[in-house]
């Protein structure tokens, strides 16, 4: 079972204002608080988000690096609903000419504020 998963970011209240508003409606409650970072925990999971050192910021990120790719959640939501959220609080989506066409979409993408690929996957019941 996964227990933690540790992202740096380049600006921190930028990535808290985002997670605990779309993590927060999973579920996710604020763990762990201090000057650099926080973490978000739902069960036995947590995610934590540190702000990176400023000698490392101008290396950015790009999912098709080396390392993560994305993250998937499971969400019990409308995937509209959330994705007009998105919009409202201009986040970037990705293939929304696919999720636009499809009859009964069963996942939304979406980038991060460090540009980290989020999937929002439709919970089946």
């Amino acid at each position: 079972m996964l227990h933690h998963i540790e992202i740096y970011v380049s600006d921190l209240e930028a990535s808290r204002r985002f997670y605990e508003h779309f993590l927060g409606r999973l579920g996710y409650q604020l763990y762990q608080d201090w000057e650099q970072g926080f973490s978000l925990k739902q069960q036995n999971q947590y995610l934590v988000f540190v702000q990176a050192p400023q000698h490392f910021l101008h290396m950015g990120y790009h999912r098709t690096r080396i390392g993560l790719n994305h993250l998937a959640f499971e969400v019990e939501e409308d995937l509209e609903a959330l994705r007009q959220d998105l919009l409202a609080l201009g986040v970037p989506l990705l293939y929304e000419e696919r999720f636009l066409e499809a009859e009964d979409p069963k996942a939304l993408y979406c980038l991060d504020p460090d540009g980290i690929k989020l999937e929002w996957i439709r919970k089946e019941v």
